[in-house]
């Protein structure tokens, strides 16, 4: 490494120290916690082992759902690699718990993929006679009429996407304003279901969404959780009946989670999961490098280079094109899989603008291991996100020094 890159890094990273601490402090917190529950349910190497056909008496599924259940402070919990993404697991929730003739109401902007699910083609929400509402809650005003709403329409369910997506947000919700909004959501309507997208949060707090009031929480295993070598799945926690109800559309109503096998070994899924708050953790450490040296680049990023992330997304704005197109492309080439292969634009399936897309993964399309994309389109923002190794992360800031630095 140039010695005046390496300076400069070492720099920003003592300036962080104080940040660092704290976020070592919350992974020891979860690290305890996963530990617990992983002694609690006696997790043994027999667990490991696959099951073919039905999948009855399948230990590792079991046990696997049960430490789920225990991390996430809930009643109940699917953990399962027969939900294929975060969008599918979001999915099997929202047709699990919705009726026809049911309103439900998002908080927010939700994730591009989803938008299909809820009114689009091919047996969406809609098709099936539920109503959907966007709450728009940028402003003071919208929050207001947010609530007044839920307060005079009652809605069976309310979605709260605790990370930002693609939207303009500058950082995703702390565990603190995740509370006081389901507070508020309470407060209005006692009986609505409060359910949160927790991709991209998990382990990067001490709290989880449950502990706070949410009624169901949902989130990929290729992101935070899996800790980087989990190879697919999903997790859904809550509530001991909405779990039922949801375990009723994950397989079917007369099955629910007897059945569903999984042939290969439970190994990586329990491994990844014990990893994760330490994988996590260096990836909230990652992304505040990240951001001071954007910084130091003159490179406008979010959240704030100072300000410990909410989520494991950082969000950077290029107003050009040409520009965010090779910062994306950047990222592949410094990638351990696929360096060789230069990302472009395309029509990614979920989303109505074009995609492009850095994910050179061990695991196809893993949110937790360094990879960044967004939609081309004005402001050209690009969210980057992951990192397992934090030396990778660095790896990053020294090219973008090179390639920007003055």
């Amino acid at each position: 490494m140039n010695k005046n890159i390496e300076k400069k890094i070492k720099d920003i990273e003592q300036s962080l120290s104080k940040e660092y601490e704290k976020i070592s402090e919350i992974s020891l917190y979860n690290q305890h916690k996963v530990l617990k529950a992983f002694q609690k349910n006696k997790v043994a190497l027999t667990d490991f082992a696959g099951s073919t056909g039905y999948g009855y008496d399948d230990v590792g599924k079991t046990k696997l759902s049960k430490i789920f259940a225990e991390i996430m402070k809930a009643e109940s919990a699917i953990a399962s690699p027969l939900l294929t993404c975060g969008t599918h697991t979001l999915s099997t929730a929202l047709f699990g718990l919705l009726r026809p003739g049911d309103l439900f109401v998002s908080i927010g902007e939700c994730y591009d993929t989803l938008k299909e699910i809820i009114s689009g083609k091919n047996g969406s929400l809609k098709e099936w006679g539920i109503t959907y509402k966007l709450l728009k809650y940028d402003t003071p005003t919208q929050k207001q009429q947010a609530y007044k709403f839920i307060e005079n329409k009652k809605p069976k369910l309310v979605f709260i996407q605790r990370s930002r997506g693609y939207t303009r947000r500058t950082d995703g919700y702390s565990i603190d304003e995740l509370k006081l909004m389901i507070d508020k959501v309470k407060k209005a309507s006692n009986n609505s279901i409060v359910m949160v997208d927790n991709c991209y949060d998990k382990y990067t707090k001490k709290k989880e969404p449950i502990e706070v009031g949410a009624d169901v929480v949902a989130g990929s295993l290729i992101k935070n959780p899996g800790g980087g070598i989990a190879p697919t799945g999903g997790y859904i926690a809550g509530r001991k009946n909405l779990i039922a109800q949801i375990s009723g559309r994950f397989t079917a109503p007369s099955l629910g989670t007897e059945v569903g096998s999984y042939n290969a070994s439970y190994q990586n899924f329990f491994e990844g999961l014990f990893l994760a708050p330490h994988i996590t953790s260096r990836v909230i450490k990652g992304s505040m490098l990240l951001g001071k040296t954007l910084s130091h680049c003159k490179i406008n990023s979010a959240p704030s280079p100072s300000q410990i992330p909410h989520d494991i997304v950082r969000s950077i704005e290029f107003n050009d094109k040409e520009a965010m197109i090779k910062f994306v492309q950047m990222v592949q080439q410094i990638s351990p899989v696929d360096s060789h292969v230069r990302p472009e634009p395309w029509a990614m399936p979920g989303y109505k603008d074009e995609i492009i897309m850095a994910a050179g993964t061990f695991v196809q399309g893993s949110s937790i291991e360094l990879s960044c994309d967004g939609p081309v389109k004005p402001p050209y923002i690009a969210y980057i996100q992951g990192g397992i190794t934090y030396e990778h992360i660095q790896i990053l800031c020294e090219n973008i020094i090179k390639k920007f630095g003055k």
